[in-house]
């Protein structure tokens, strides 16, 4: 299970973003402000041929075989409350307290979040996902070393999201911390961007304060 830092109070007081957990491998840890790290961004065209959400990505796992799998490893993290199951054994997530950061709501029932991937797994499969192995896109999939890659998020907005990047889709609330979690996932696995991604990402980094991001490299 994950420590959950204050994302989004940190970003617009301009403190410093940091992944909470190193991968498995050696890691390699690196600090830069927003600005430089969207302009850092590799550029090339996005390629979703052969996508396949089910057959390359897979599932939710339980990754450290506590009966919890990654969604509900994420709402008990997320969550404000201690959380209540669904049975006596604590593996699935009933209710809690989470607030969702596209847009400040208040939820206590977990069926009314969806667990967000920051960079949409669509996205992902185009952005450079297709040549790597499988394990690397399960654990893309299931990655909890980094508290911006998975989120709890109001089902509606998420689904209103879908495969969207930050050129056709912002969330109606904390848009520069949205900008600076994908930029660190972007970089955190080495994906990259189209020209017209780059472009919306430099827009809005230039618009929000200064913030220093520590990316730790899957």
């Amino acid at each position: 299970m994950r420590m959950k830092s204050a994302l989004v109070a940190a970003l617009t007081a301009g403190l410093l973003l940091t992944g909470l957990s190193a991968p498995a491998q050696a890691a390699t840890t690196y600090t830069t402000d927003l600005r430089t790290a969207v302009r850092a961004l590799p550029v090339a065209v996005e390629n979703n041929v052969g996508y396949d959400r089910n057959r390359y990505f897979g599932q939710w796992i339980d990754q450290n075989k506590d009966c919890q799998n990654t969604r509900h490893e994420v709402l008990i993290s997320e969550s404000k409350v201690a959380p209540k199951y669904t049975t006596v054994k604590p593996c699935t997530v009933a209710t809690g307290k989470w607030v969702t950061t596209f847009d400040n709501k208040t939820h206590t029932s977990a069926g009314t979040v969806q667990i967000d991937h920051m960079v949409p797994v669509h996205e992902a499969w185009g952005s450079g996902a297709r040549s790597w192995t499988q394990a690397r896109r399960v654990a893309f999939y299931n990655d909890l070393g980094y508290a911006g890659s998975l989120n709890a998020q109001t089902s509606s907005l998420n689904a209103s999201k879908q495969a969207s990047g930050p050129e056709q889709w912002m969330p109606p609330a904390n848009q520069c911390a949205y900008i600076a979690q994908w930029t660190v996932v972007k970089a955190r696995w080495g994906m990259t961007v189209d020209k017209a991604e780059k472009a919306a990402l430099i827009k809005w980094a230039d618009k929000c304060a200064k913030v220093t991001l520590s990316i730790t490299k899957a």
